[in-house]
């Protein structure tokens, strides 16, 4: 049997600690063994952080996020990079997370400092294939991130 772990303030700031001093602006807080069958993870993110549009077409990829604490932009795509879908996912405002089928492109914005998500998919962990990320958005480290980024931004003044 494992540890019991609690999702509370202690563990919210620690990863939004975490996520501030990651060069990506993100830390992963697993709650689940590699091998397990279902992956559990709270998620600190920070404004600096770039969630690229990417999808999880395999079958077994429907993947949940919860905003626990903080705000994030969601912004669902269709196949040609196009916005068909918005929310502002946020703990005590009209929507705090999302249910996303495989095959949905999607991507993430951070509106708050110190956010922090909860995150549940399928294992085992495989890194987001090529097929996977998005053909008409910059990949993480390429010049054009930040005025993508920015454009994602935009999509929730």
């Amino acid at each position: 049997m494992s540890n019991t772990q609690f999702l509370d303030q202690t563990l919210f700031a620690d990863v939004a600690q975490k996520a501030g001093q990651s060069p990506r602006g993100r830390q992963h807080h697993n709650f689940h063994a590699m091998e397990d069958p279902c992956h559990r993870m709270a998620v600190g993110l920070q404004p600096e952080t770039y969630i690229p549009p990417h999808r999880h077409q395999a079958l077994d990829k429907a993947e949940t996020l919860i905003v626990l604490k903080g705000k994030l932009g969601l912004l669902i795509f269709d196949e040609a990079g196009t916005v068909i879908d918005k929310r502002i996912l946020e703990p005590g405002g009209n929507c705090l997370g999302v249910d996303l089928p495989p095959g949905i492109f999607h991507g993430l914005v951070v509106l708050e400092r110190d956010s922090v998500m909860f995150e549940c998919k399928a294992g085992p962990y495989r890194p987001v294939a090529d097929g996977d990320m998005a053909p008409w958005a910059p990949r993480e480290g390429e010049p054009e991130v930040a005025a993508y980024q920015a454009w994602m931004l935009a999509q929730f003044d």
